[in-house]
């Protein structure tokens, strides 16, 4: 199963300061995300199409270098 982590984020040049209460709108723990990262299906539950791109950036990155 493919793990989000911050670094994934940010290779999705996505801004961390709109990131943090866009988790708290999903009810996702930013802090817990930001020490362990989060399953890709936890984020594609929020239905939010904005997560697919940070999904395929960490599914190639567990291709190509692993966990």
């Amino acid at each position: 199963m493919t793990r989000v982590t911050i670094q994934d984020l940010r290779d999705a040049r996505y801004c961390l300061a709109g990131v943090r209460p866009w988790f708290r709108r999903h009810g996702l723990d930013w802090q817990d995300f930001l020490a362990r990262g989060i399953e890709a299906d936890r984020l594609r539950a929020t239905g939010d199409a904005l997560v697919e791109p940070v999904i395929r950036i960490a599914e190639t990155r567990e291709r190509t270098h692993g966990r």
